[in-house]
Parts: C-alpha cells; structure tokens; sequence
C-alpha cells in the first residue's frame, strides 16, 4: 500500500524540494500552504493533493488534517517544516515578532502534532519528523536569541513527547540543519531594528555579511534525503545532523566548557 507523507510549509525551499521527493519516490503527499491558489508546481503531479494551511490557526490546522486524511485514508508521516526567523537584538524586537517566532515555530508544530495524536493512534502507529536546526542544539551567532529559543523549544518537546509517544508505536525524529544553498529562509528574515538606537549595528552588519555568504551551508538534496531516510526507515536517529558545517559546531559545543564555546563564537563576529 502506498505510504502518505503531510508535510507543511511546502510553498517554497526545503519543504517543496521535500514534497517533490516524496511525489517522485512514489509517494502520496499532502502538501500545505498558507496561499495554494498561488501554486503552479506541485499541483501538476498526480500523487500531490495541496491544502490551505497557516500552522499558527488552530482551526485551520484541524481542518487541513481531516482533509488530508479523507483524501487519502491514512496519514504515516508528518513533517513538521514550516518556519520563520527574526534576527537582532532582543531589546528592538517588536512585541509582534516575539509572539510571532513563538507561534510559528513551536505552537505551530505543536498544533499540528495534537491535530494528528488521534489519527495516530487509531492507526496504533505514525513518525512525526521535526526540523529543527543547528541552534536548537548549540547558539552559532550573535541576535538569534529568539530564533535560538524557538528551536531550543522544538528540541525540549520532541524529546519530551518520546516518553508519551513511544508507547503508543508514535516516533519522533530531529533534522538539525543549519541552512541550505537554496533555502529562502535568509531573504524572509525579519530583522529587529530601531533607527533612533546604534548601539547594535555594527554587529548586525557583521552577522548579515556572514548570511549572506554560503559558506557552510548545505546541498539541500542532503537535507531532503535524511527526512526519506528517516520517513522510510532506513535510519532510525532520533536527532540527525546535516552538514559538516554543522557537525562541526556540535562537535565543538561538546568538546569545550560553555564558556569557552560562547568566547569562540563570539570572538568571530568582534
């Protein structure tokens, strides 16, 4: 029988190279969006169904999940992609963007993964896979506080729900990476700012110079193939790190007192 695999966020970036995967390698996709009118890709192959999803509205996440699964029956694979960033000091962030970087990088995956707790477990089974990132795991610049927060968070509540969820034949997996050489999450930053404060520009000067170089990102493909072989099995990590930029500053972060790690870090962008 053929397998299902939801996934959100698949409007551009990783979520749609991982969509068009998915459709390639045989599989059934449900593939969400929070504007599918505006899709021309997915929506020529067979196996895609698209559903209207912003991951922040409770209801709308209810509805996009009974909707996948009456279009296909069975739901085996969640992927919880959907993300934003905001970058810069804490002190200029607008209220709107702490509560914003909250929503949709931790309420979301936690309104979606509710959504399909009872699917799951009428089924006695299913994998939710979560993309996490380099920072859930270790700080690697400076003006991510919040970013850094929410995938700290992501990190504490897939670990959590092991115990819940194990027991009831529900998997949980990690993908930490740390950027792609095509994601567009670098150009949908928001950017804490105030021109009236100085205080923090020449740092984030230094940080959108690092961002915009590709040094140390990703081939995509490599981040799409570890979410197949996670989704079909063929490995079983719960956390999987992408790129050697990555395995790097893990590396790093382990082998070195947290003081020590923080100076390095910071010591690059002084």
């Amino acid at each position: 029988m053929k397998k299902t695999i939801f996934i959100t966020g698949t409007s551009t970036g990783l979520g749609r190279l991982t969509a068009l995967h998915f459709a390639k390698a045989g599989w059934n996709v449900a593939a969400t969006m929070r504007s599918p009118e505006r899709e021309t890709e997915l929506t020529k192959h067979e196996n895609i169904k698209i559903f209207k999803l912003d991951v922040t509205d409770v209801k709308q996440v209810q509805t996009a999940t009974e909707q996948a699964i009456e279009a296909f029956g069975r739901i085996d694979i969640v992927v919880n992609n959907a993300g934003m960033g905001t970058y810069g000091a804490l002190e200029l962030a607008k209220e709107s963007a702490i509560d914003w970087q909250f929503a949709v990088n931790v309420r979301g995956p936690i309104n979606v993964i509710r959504a399909f707790l009872p699917h799951y477990r009428a089924n006695e089974g299913g994998m939710f896979i979560n993309i996490s990132s380099l920072v859930g795991l270790t700080t690697a610049a400076p003006l991510g506080s919040l970013y850094s927060m929410s995938k700290f968070a992501l990190e504490g509540l897939t670990e959590g729900l092991y115990y819940e969820l194990k027991p009831l034949n529900i998997d949980l997996r990690l993908v930490e990476q740390g950027g792609s050489t095509d994601n567009d999450f670098i150009s949908n930053i928001v950017w804490n700012s105030d021109e009236n404060i100085k205080a923090y520009d020449a740092l984030t000067a230094k940080l959108k110079a690092r961002f915009e170089s590709s040094e140390g990102r990703s081939d995509p493909q490599e981040i799409v193939d570890a979410i197949f072989a996670l989704a079909t099995g063929e490995s079983k990590q719960f956390r999987t790190v992408v790129g050697e930029a990555s395995k790097g500053l893990v590396a790093m972060r382990k082998a070195m007192p947290i003081e020590a790690y923080l100076e390095k870090i910071a010591e690059a962008f002084r």
